[in-house]
């Protein structure tokens, strides 16, 4: 018998197999996270690892000593999130050696995700390598491949045109709004998460000509603080549902784990404004706002999967860029996996 090879493997869940409902069932909050990862280190045979989890994915870097070590990884998954394995096996990603480096540039490049060309995930790998290096979980195998899947995704944006007309959600969402208003000059805007994609959004409104912004945020001294930078008002997190009937535009982008804008919220304020409709943006996973919503008279729900359809509307006018800049990465892609495939032999 064969003595089983080591691999280099990526295992998770993306939105390309996976809507919004299942993947906030997959999505991992920061203690969930830190719970998973403390387990995946006393994995046998789990030699390297770094977690990247985001709206649109949740994926699992590794080094493995056998095809047994990644089963592992995915029962442990499945089991913390409490979520089918025989669905689990349905909608995952599970790719090894040259194909997983292929992905992995990609995905730092913006062209794996759902809106192509966006800017926020490069930081995001960058943010989940940097943790793996913390932890001490990534060793000589993903140190080359991360380090070069930066150099290849910075490569790939300035030598294509696939960012070009500035793709994000932000700007997709605020497009929408001003397409649904015509202006946003007199609308009202209550913007629920004062995170990094409440920031873009609200910096995004603004440079449409929105003035009446309001920020609300579960950490007061940080809704404040956006607030004051972007010349908007500041409004107690406790206090949404009681202000919901004053707002035209609400965008959702919290952290949380649950809903925080639910159908009874909603019914109470529409009763309040019946003849003015009320437009949800939803930018959060697990989403934020309750998606029973949509079904109420004059009032409008858009989440990342709404937005990203719309997005993609305008995919085709860069679909050369996309091409040429998969091509480029497949080449660095066989180049590196060259490279390292040795290390995967090395003892840690």
């Amino acid at each position: 018998m064969s003595e089983a090879k080591p691999t280099l493997f990526v295992l998770g869940a993306t939105h390309h197999t996976a809507p919004i409902e299942v993947r906030e069932k997959l999505s991992l909050g920061p203690e969930g996270a830190e719970a998973l990862q403390r387990e995946l280190a006393r994995v046998p045979g789990l030699k390297e690892f770094t977690l990247l989890s985001t709206c649109n994915r949740v994926e699992f870097y590794g080094v493995a000593e056998s095809s047994a070590t990644a089963s592992r990884v995915q029962e442990l998954f499945c089991a913390q999130q409490q979520f089918d394995a025989a669905t689990f096996d349905q909608i995952k990603l599970h790719l090894q050696n040259e194909s997983a480096v292929q992905h992995l540039l990609e995905v730092a490049a913006g062209l794996n995700s759902q809106m192509v060309g966006e800017n926020e995930i490069f930081g995001q790998v960058k943010d989940a390598y940097a943790a793996a290096q913390q932890r001490r979980a990534a060793g000589p195998v993903l140190n080359r491949v991360f380090q070069k899947a930066f150099q290849a995704a910075k490569l790939a944006r300035s030598s294509t045109a696939i960012s070009a007309g500035q793709v994000s959600v932000a700007n997709v969402a605020v497009d929408l709004a001003l397409n649904i208003f015509g202006s946003l000059e007199g609308a009202r805007i209550l913007l629920l998460g004062a995170g990094d994609i409440g920031e873009k959004t609200a910096k995004a409104f603004l440079s449409r000509g929105a003035h009446a912004l309001t920020v609300a945020s579960r950490r007061l001294e940080r809704a404040m603080e956006l607030a004051t930078s972007l010349g908007a008002s500041a409004l107690p997190f406790e206090q949404r549902e009681a202000h919901l009937a004053d707002f035209d535009v609400v965008v959702g982008s919290t952290a949380a784990q649950e809903v925080v804008v639910t159908r009874a919220m909603v019914l109470a304020a529409m009763k309040r404004r019946p003849a003015r409709p009320l437009f949800f943006i939803d930018l959060a996973l697990p989403r934020d706002i309750d998606a029973a919503v949509a079904k109420l008279e004059n009032v409008f729900l858009y989440n990342l999967d709404d937005l990203a359809r719309i997005a993609e509307k305008n995919r085709a006018a860069r679909e050369a860029e996309i091409s040429k800049a998969r091509a480029l990465l497949g080449d660095r892609a066989v180049a590196l996996w060259t490279q390292i495939e040795a290390r995967i032999n090395q003892p840690r």
